[in-house]
């Protein structure tokens, strides 16, 4: 029988990563659940991989391209949705 399983990656902890990433997640809805009777957008970011120390820099998104969708968050209006996780193509799926 062939043995299927991938290789791991080793080049990142994906076990701290993803750790972290449910935690914010979970931080972000933690922060709609208690502001959400104010005007405050909570809102989390996903700015895709980018070039970075984390990656070795091997990744091939910019600095500036990830921010994007970070700045269009913080200076949405009264009318932003709030309580949603956005990368630069919009709402993405919890």
């Amino acid at each position: 029988m062939a043995n299927n399983v991938q290789p791991v990656d080793k080049s990142l902890n994906n076990l701290a990563y993803n750790s972290s990433k449910a935690a914010v997640n979970m931080l972000t809805l933690t922060f709609l659940k208690e502001l959400i009777a104010t005007n405050i957008k909570i809102n989390s970011a996903a700015p895709s991989y980018t070039i970075t120390a984390i990656n070795d820099f091997k990744e091939h998104r910019i600095i500036q391209q990830a921010a994007a969708v970070i700045v269009r968050l913080a200076t949405l209006d009264e009318n932003g949705p709030t309580g949603g996780f956005f990368d630069e193509n919009g709402l993405v799926p919890w």
